[in-house]
């Protein structure tokens, strides 16, 4: 096997200081986040980096998220989730429950809307009972518009005649998954798990109203600033003012998978220069 003398002489001259800095500020600020949302806020920073740089960067600071073990579950998918394909088409529900470091029992009301993946309401109390829930959905359709529909399970505060009434005379339409099938209200699950693993498992809290503005904070920055993978690592807030600006009111969700797919063969494509 014969080899040129400058190709067994060549050092690599990139200097990935600057680069693996940024890695370790951001992963510091964001630990639950892995190589590929960190990539997303360095290209929101101005440098130009592609992902393969970026996990080879990010693998040598050891910067690798450990994986919290969950219970795993066969499940027979028996139904086809509901894809919306515009704002306001359908809200999921859910509740949260967590504690503060006294014991004391707090619940969190979360709602999603479906198609941005803005959440829209995070309540935060120690009781959120059917009148309440009602209240938080009026507040809300004033200040967004009427939901076509709203989905959740079949707890007692959503399965109550307050919500029912809610429902009726604002005209809005109530869908409860089927019991014991959380996979049916998948928005919300897959929000409320974001939640848990980036907010509630990495702090105590001293009491509720803590919670209530540690919670808040993350709520902001979940819709300002976390990039969505579904949405083309575009924030869920981005996504609603673009769905708002398009000419036909909606890009639709087949769009923004391209567009996704587009950029990942284009990080590709670039990654014979790292």
């Amino acid at each position: 096997m014969s080899m040129s003398r400058s190709s067994y002489a060549y050092e690599p001259s990139r200097d990935d200081s600057e680069l693996a800095g940024l890695l370790r500020e951001k992963a510091l600020e964001r630990k639950r986040w892995g190589y590929r949302r960190l990539h997303v806020l360095v290209r929101r920073e101005g440098m130009e980096v592609n992902l393969k740089r970026t996990y080879r960067v990010y693998r040598d600071e050891g910067l690798q998220v450990r994986r919290r073990k969950r219970k795993r579950h066969r499940v027979a998918r028996t139904f086809e989730p509901f894809v919306s394909t515009e704002p306001n088409q359908r809200w999921s529900m859910d509740f949260v429950h967590d504690s503060t470091w006294k014991g004391r029992t707090m619940r969190m009301l979360t709602v999603v809307d479906d198609c941005t993946k803005e959440c829209l309401w995070i309540e935060v109390a120690t009781s959120i009972p059917g009148s309440r829930v009602s209240q938080i959905l009026g507040h809300l359709s004033e200040l967004r518009g009427k939901p076509g529909r709203i989905h959740s399970d079949n707890g007692p505060e959503f399965a109550g005649m307050a919500l029912d009434r809610w429902c009726y005379e604002n005209g809005v339409e109530h869908t409860f998954i089927q019991p014991g099938k959380p996979q049916q209200n998948c928005y919300a699950e897959s929000f409320n798990g974001k939640l848990r693993d980036e907010c509630l498992n990495e702090h105590w809290f001293d009491s509720v109203v803590h919670a209530r503005g540690v919670v808040e904070s993350w709520w902001e920055d979940y819709n300002e600033v976390r990039p969505h993978s579904s949405l083309g690592n575009l924030t869920p807030r981005r996504y609603a003012a673009k769905l708002a600006a398009s000419p036909l009111g909606g890009l639709g969700r087949n769009d923004t998978v391209d567009q996704s797919r587009n950029n990942n063969h284009k990080t590709t494509t670039e990654a014979s220069h790292c």
